[in-house]
């Protein structure tokens, strides 16, 4: 491979003229490619042909093999063709991520922002942007007002098709929170391959976010004084804020913080990116 790889591991695959046990060998990536290589063995996926990318998810005849993937849809010239790859935890993890990075980073969309706030739509013009990926946020840069979207910040996510001045095509819209407002976001690719791939990453991040909370069950009393922390900023005895006895307070905020929602510092009880997440869903849910 001529090109600069961005990542290169060992790790187990699937992939079309595979039977048997998956081989082991060399994961190899770069801005154009994805090679699979074992010793008798070597698959070349243009990424210009991959039209779907599922982390997790194992592919009902690789489940005897495999526990976590990162499975990889494209196109040959013989038609579709399925790739599933397994690495460490941690090499599939930042496989994922530069995976949709390169997949998706300098591409074109026309995107409109914000096309409701809250549960009324807005005017806003569509304009055309570059895409710029990380873990945590999308960026679109090259626009008049460039904005970016922090992933964690996301309540919902769909795909439908929306008319953003080029006809009606497939757009990811998605609602998130912007400084304690519910926003709606829509964001169409120049594809509907490069849409999908979209929609995969941000659906990926918001699911993150969503397993992480599913154990977290919280009462009115707490999450009163999530959002109190959130409203007051630091600096705020919240206290002052909530109208809750001290006593009662302090073991709700003990609570918080043992659960990871909240976090003591230097300038007072603060949201973690977890307690902020809840505080930004019942925003949504009372902007809806």
């Amino acid at each position: 491979m001529s090109e600069t790889v961005v990542a290169d591991f060992i790790g187990r695959f699937f992939a079309p003229g595979i039977a048997g046990e998956p081989p082991t060998g060399r994961v190899l990536l770069s801005r154009r490619r994805l090679v699979l290589a074992g010793d008798d063995y070597k698959e070349t996926i243009p990424l210009s042909a991959v039209f779907d990318v599922k982390v997790g998810q194992v592919p009902p005849e690789m489940e005897g093999y495999f526990n976590d993937t990162v499975t990889v849809a494209y196109r040959r010239d013989d038609g579709r063709a399925v790739a599933a790859i397994e690495g460490k935890d941690t090499n599939i993890d930042r496989f994922a991520t530069v995976l949709f990075k390169v997949l998706l980073n300098g591409t074109k969309a026309l995107t409109r922002h914000p096309a409701k706030v809250g549960g009324r739509v807005v005017d806003s013009e569509t304009h055309t942007a570059r895409l710029d990926v990380t873990r945590g946020s999308l960026a679109f840069d090259d626009r008049p007002d460039p904005f970016s979207v922090e992933l964690t910040r996301v309540v919902s996510v769909e795909r439908a098709d929306r008319d953003l001045g080029n006809g009606s095509h497939p757009v990811i819209s998605f609602r998130h929170v912007e400084d304690g407002t519910a926003v709606t976001t829509q964001v169409g690719m120049t594809s509907n391959r490069l849409t999908n791939i979209l929609g995969r990453y941000v659906r990926l991040r918001y699911a993150d976010v969503r397993e992480e909370l599913e154990d977290v069950d919280l009462g009115e009393e707490e999450t009163e004084v999530l959002v109190a922390a959130y409203s007051a900023g630091p600096g705020v005895s919240l206290a002052k804020v909530v109208d809750i006895d001290p006593q009662r307070l302090t073991m709700l905020l003990n609570g918080l913080i043992d659960e990871g929602l909240l976090v003591d510092t230097d300038e007072g009880t603060q949201l973690t990116a977890k307690g902020r997440v809840i505080v930004d869903q019942r925003i949504e849910s009372v902007n809806t």
